[in-house]
């Protein structure tokens, strides 16, 4: 399993751009031809000037200029377009980057892999040579967690903590706020 996000650009609240409209610009870019490009990405010559008149509205400026007749003919992307596209690749790059970071919730104060969380406190720590069983009290319940002990050692888990019960469909995590070394 993977976790996977779109990532959308939008003026005013509105969206500008996403992956099906950065594909057009790109195909654009590369053919030098609206119509070569529709064909590429089997979509509608109609549904691809009116993807580019509303991203152009959107944006307040062309994203692409069309010059007619002679050797230079064709569709191009302005400054805009390319600036779109470059914006949406780096957007798009920082959030799988920080999706794929080990360590970016840790540089948040939390040492934790999901996003449902209850706060809870440890009221039992059972050690076994692989695996150990953390007791957990939320408010007037006791939930049980079983988590590798090179767990419970890393985020120093020990009876009276206070924690967060991370629930996925099929088992308990724990997370625990990180304590800065200075």
């Amino acid at each position: 399993m993977e976790t996977r996000a779109k990532v959308w650009i939008t003026e005013d609240g509105k969206p500008v751009i996403g992956e099906g409209k950065v594909a057009l610009l790109r195909a654009i870019d590369e053919e030098g031809s609206l119509r070569k490009a529709c064909i590429k990405l089997d979509i509608s010559y109609k549904h691809a000037w009116l993807v580019l008149n509303k991203m152009s509205e959107r944006l307040g400026e062309d994203v692409v200029l069309t010059v007619r007749g002679g050797k230079a003919q064709g569709t191009f992307l302005t400054d805009a377009g390319r600036k779109l596209i470059k914006e949406y690749d780096m957007s798009k790059q920082l959030l799988n980057d920080t999706m794929h970071d080990e360590t970016f919730m840790e540089d948040l104060g939390l040492y934790i892999s999901a996003r449902n969380r209850i706060p809870a406190k440890v009221v039992e720590v059972e050690k076994g040579d692989i695996a150990s069983r953390i007791k957990l009290s939320i408010e007037a319940t006791i939930l049980s967690s079983l988590i590798t002990t090179e767990a419970v050692e890393k985020l120093n888990i020990k009876e009276g903590d206070e924690v967060f019960a991370v629930i996925k469909s099929t088992e308990v995590l724990i997370g625990k706020r990180a304590i800065k070394e200075h």
